[in-house]
């Protein structure tokens, strides 16, 4: 790290307040040792979001261990340590959501909603009812400011570590949140943040990073469900990438809006347009683009799965990667779930954009457009996006700057 930025930070840190959400990784343990340095009176706080260990996966990210290591690191560091439970905000806002969305037939991204509800919230407001000024957490991601009329604007920035990255699953942020919040490990690349937490004796600095639901762990998703969601045979149906529907004719529109419909909407289905290769326990366990699960065999190439149809519990597969049931060029935001990190860059009806988008996490930038119409907005790429899925969030970036987001419609 640059003397200049550390300098700055110290002038800035002056002994203020700030709760790390420390949930016993190396990243938080390390932004929790970095703001000490920086001169911050720091508090670590654990959350415990989830009680019902019958759908982790035994011994995979336990809330328990996690706990202790949190506790042992703010030992090591020699600051104040507690455990909030927030397991009942976490079910009533992340998991019935979660259920809600899956019976509906879309595929929730529970970690961006962690975010938005539980860490930059809930947490948020418990930290500051303690006195702090600011909240930090782990993320690969950089805060930025800048002043346009007068007025301070925050800026969501990519993380150095291309590899790692988060600012995808802080695309819920508001302004007011990102004033509050910290990322000191932003400017970082992992291996620096191990080679810090080794230095130091952090006992987390060769732990796994956690995989899994955020604070829940790595959960069998179909016995999760299934706590709520029922299983219901139905029939697994196969369509041929020949079909008619893919071969895209010429057409005339009448306005631009007609055109960025048609390009945004998927492919409709009926049983009869393919044959029955299988079957299934419930629609709403499968989501665009999965291949594992299917359990069909004897194909030249695998099943991907391309849609399916919880009214009538079918899922749509195709064979192989390339099947043009995949792909889609456009999508659509309900003007209701359209967000701008940038509230000062939003735009207003029948104004349009050239960005860059992701749909999901990791997934490198692409070239698109946004469309912004009275109700919602498209999103229009210059090369069709493999598994445009309902449910998830697509996230729009300037450079490395994240605009704003909106959940697929």
């Amino acid at each position: 790290m640059k003397f200049s930025t550390l300098k700055r930070q110290t002038e800035e840190a002056n002994m203020k307040k700030v709760v790390v959400g420390l949930s016993g990784g190396v990243d938080s343990s390390v932004s929790a040792y970095l703001l000490q340095q920086q001169g911050y009176e720091v508090i670590g706080l654990f959350m415990k979001n989830w009680h019902d260990d019958s759908v982790t996966i035994s011994d995979e990210c336990p809330w328990l261990d996690d706990s202790n290591d949190a506790m042992m690191v703010a030992e090591k560091l020699g600051i104040p340590f507690q455990t909030v439970d927030l397991s009942e905000q976490y079910k009533e806002r992340i998991v019935d959501y979660m259920f809600n969305e899956y019976e509906r037939g879309r595929t929730p991204n529970p970690d961006v909603l962690c975010n938005r509800e539980i860490k930059f919230d809930v947490f948020m407001k418990i930290a500051l009812s303690l006195g702090a000024d600011y909240v930090a957490t782990g993320h690969y991601c950089r805060k930025a400011e800048i002043d346009k009329n007068g007025d301070k604007i925050y800026q969501l920035l990519a993380g150095k570590d291309n590899n790692k990255d988060q600012s995808y699953f802080l695309c819920q942020l508001t302004q007011e949140q990102l004033a509050k919040s910290l990322f000191p490990i932003g400017e970082l690349q992992k291996s620096e943040v191990r080679k810090i937490a080794k230095e130091q004796n952090l006992v987390t600095a060769d732990k796994k990073d956690s995989q899994g639901l955020c604070f829940i762990g790595k959960v069998r998703l179909p016995d999760f469900l299934q706590q709520k969601l029922q299983p219901k045979e139905g029939n697994i149906i196969e369509i041929e990438a020949e079909r008619e529907c893919y071969s895209e004719k010429r057409k005339e529109f009448t306005s631009k809006t007609e055109e960025l419909k048609h390009l945004s909407q998927k492919y409709k289905y009926a049983s009869a347009d393919g044959k029955v290769v299988g079957k299934h326990q419930g629609a709403h366990y499968f989501t665009k683009g999965q291949r594992k699960g299917l359990a069909v065999g004897g194909t030249p190439e695998p099943l991907f799965v391309i849609d399916t149809d919880v009214e009538e519990n079918i899922i749509y597969t195709g064979q192989g990667k390339d099947h043009p049931g995949i792909y889609r060029k456009a999508l659509f935001v309900n003007k209701d779930e359209v967000h701008w990190v940038r509230k000062d860059l939003a735009l207003k009806a029948d104004e349009e954009w050239g960005i860059k988008a992701r749909i999901r996490y990791r997934q490198p930038l692409q070239e698109a457009k946004l469309y912004q119409i009275e109700n919602g907005m498209y999103i229009v790429f210059n090369e069709p996006q493999a598994s445009i899925t309902e449910g998830q969030f697509v996230a729009w970036y300037e450079g490395d700057e994240l605009l704003g987001s909106g959940v697929i419609s």
